[in-house]
């Protein structure tokens, strides 16, 4: 069977070009390209700001920082979501926190956060799981009403949407990963999204060592106007080079979306038939950009999860585990945190092959395999002797 991958990011004709230009203008970081990107970045989130850094874990190291966010204080955070999300809280002195899961749509369940507020929480840092909105109206009702803070980890929503607004749009500070996996990748890289101004340049000051003045403000000027370094900062700058690439992806956006979006509406015509298998819930309020596509494998079913991933791949279908469970990871656990939800769906969950140039009929291999699969299974269980 023809070989369908997991995952592959699209670069064009248009990226090599890109990268060119600015390697021979000899501006490779803090330059125009960055400006430009960061501009388009706030508008395409509808946010005034916008501030690139070198991934989504340093973004959100930054935000905590600023926030004064440290040893002592709490963050509400899913456990269910890349494990950076939670290293992130650790990398500052503080203390995760986890809550369970919607087990629907995979994301923080609104009303467990509540049950884990305490003298200590500080902030909610609600993830949008593959791309799909968590309930963000309902979490800031909440950090509202307890004076916390709220950091969206939005790392794969970019292009999507909740109840019609983008995300980034939401919260203080709404964070982006570039990492290649994802719609818009400068292959790897961050950007923060925010409508605070005085947050806004207190990260751009934090990001570059804690310099006051940056190259591209001082650019042009005279050589006696020199930056201080009222704090102690760090290196986490974006390139322009990676710049001019996501200026690029950026540009087709709304085409990868499109595709991405026809490959899941093929998936879930098919899979929303078969017994074994249960696609993702879409709830009204979300437009997802469908960064990945996850699955339930139904505890009932002929193949466990980690069965069904074996056979594809020995049929060329490749397919990963779906979302971890971070609390079950070695640094995590002894937290006698019970998280049924979570961990029912980190066992059961697998994510199908989904990428922007990926074609309908890599697609229809897949559901061919999984067709294949079962019925094969079918076939060997109907021709068994009765005992």
């Amino acid at each position: 069977m023809e070989k369908v991958d997991f995952a592959k990011p699209a670069f064009g004709p248009e990226e090599e070009d890109a990268v060119t230009r600015v390697l021979r203008s000899g501006w490779v970081v803090g330059g125009p390209n960055l400006a430009e990107f960061e501009k388009r970045c706030a508008i395409q989130s509808g946010a005034s700001e916008g501030i690139g850094v070198s991934s989504w874990t340093t973004g959100a190291f930054l935000v905590l920082k600023a926030l004064g966010v440290g040893p002592g204080d709490e963050v509400i955070v899913p456990s269910l979501t890349f494990i950076a999300s939670v290293n992130v809280i650790r990398h500052v002195g503080a203390t995760p926190v986890f809550a369970d899961i919607d087990p629907r749509t995979f994301n923080i369940d609104p009303n467990d956060i509540r049950k884990k507020i305490t003298a200590r929480t500080k902030v909610i840092l609600p993830v949008d799981q593959i791309g799909m909105p968590c309930e963000i109206d309902q979490i800031l009702k909440i950090a509202a009403q307890y004076d916390l803070f709220v950091i969206h980890d939005a790392a794969c929503s970019m292009g999507s949407s909740f109840r019609d607004s983008p995300i980034g749009s939401f919260a203080l500070a709404t964070i982006f990963s570039l990492h290649a996996r994802k719609l818009i990748t400068t292959g790897e890289g961050g950007m923060i999204v925010t409508d605070d101004t005085d947050l806004a340049a207190q990260l751009r000051v934090l990001r570059h060592q804690g310099m006051s003045v940056s190259d591209y403000s001082r650019h042009g000027k005279s050589p006696t106007v020199v930056e201080s370094y009222g704090e102690i900062g760090y290196n986490f700058r974006i390139t322009d080079i990676q710049a001019a690439i996501g200026l690029c992806q950026l540009d087709r956006l709304q085409q990868y979306i499109h595709q991405r979006r026809l490959i899941a509406k093929r998936y879930i015509d098919v899979l929303s038939n078969n017994p074994f298998i249960e696609p993702p819930y879409v709830p009204e309020y979300a437009c997802p950009n469908w960064q990945s596509f996850q699955v339930r494998i139904k505890p009932n079913g002929p193949l466990s999860r980690n069965e069904l991933m074996d056979q594809l791949f020995h049929l060329n279908i490749q397919t990963r585990r779906g979302v971890m469970a971070s609390h079950l990871e070695l640094p995590y656990k002894g937290s006698d945190t019970e998280l049924p939800e979570t961990e029912k769906a980190a066992s059961e969950c697998m994510l199908l092959p989904i990428y922007s140039t990926m074609e309908l009929h890599q697609a229809d291999l897949v559901l061919g395999a999984l067709n294949q699969l079962y019925d094969h299974l079918s076939e060997e269980t109907h021709g068994k002797c009765p005992k």
